[in-house]
């Protein structure tokens, strides 16, 4: 069972909307809990958790991962994301059903490797949740295929916001604009941000972007 800290709303009272954080590979939920607070006044009603990945970090053996990464596998990426989507998934239903919330007032924030898991979760859930953002990461596809690979699998389709570091040399910007391809190709709605001089990492104005369009998009769901 995979559990993180939380934050309750801002405004007192039984939220209104659920802001799950999936954070990178080798950090924990810790790393994520304080955009929740940075958020809070767009975003009032909104209870935030930021869950710990369930495995030890093989690399960082103070951290977490959503799954292993040694970078030598072309598969190993698309394997982690399906082996790690059952129990994230399953914590998502029971978050929801925690606060009495319906699917589509959750919403999604990875970053990294959370990325990765937002998107493959968050595109396959029974109900669409409100919006997905994924910060510096990428949209996991069968090693050498094409979006259409997985086009049977994806169920949902809210809106996406991408927001990559244009200096980012651990996942290249190159990815922003591959991920949002593949995406806006299978139909999705995505919106993206290049922010400059940034590496693999979030910065104010990012911040900025990615709670003002949880605002909106929790807004048009409610």
């Amino acid at each position: 069972m995979i559990d993180g800290p939380r934050l309750q709303p801002a405004a007192g009272g039984a939220p209104r909307q659920l802001v799950v954080f999936l954070h990178g590979y080798g950090a924990d939920g810790n790393d994520l809990i304080e955009i929740g607070r940075a958020w809070q006044q767009l975003l009032p009603h909104a209870a935030f958790v930021s869950p710990h990945a369930p495995e030890p970090c093989g690399q960082a053996p103070m951290g977490r991962q959503w799954f292993e990464l040694t970078f030598r596998d072309p598969e190993e990426r698309w394997r982690g994301v399906n082996a790690a989507a059952p129990g994230l998934d399953g914590f998502l239903d029971a978050e929801l059903a925690r606060h009495r919330l319906p699917p589509a007032a959750l919403a999604l924030v990875g970053f990294s490797q959370g990325t990765m898991m937002a998107l493959h979760v968050g595109l396959r859930r029974a109900s669409a949740p409100a919006a997905i953002i994924g910060y510096s990461g990428l949209f996991v596809l069968p090693s050498g295929s094409a979006p259409d690979a997985v086009a049977r699998d994806i169920r949902a389709r809210p809106p996406i916001l991408l927001v990559h570091g244009a200096e980012d040399d651990l996942i290249p910007a190159q990815a922003l604009f591959m991920s949002a391809q593949a995406l806006a190709s299978l139909g999705l709605a995505v919106e993206w941000h290049l922010s400059q001089g940034v590496g693999h990492g979030i910065d104010g104005e990012g911040l900025r972007h990615g709670g003002e369009f949880l605002a909106r998009c929790l807004a048009a769901a409610a």
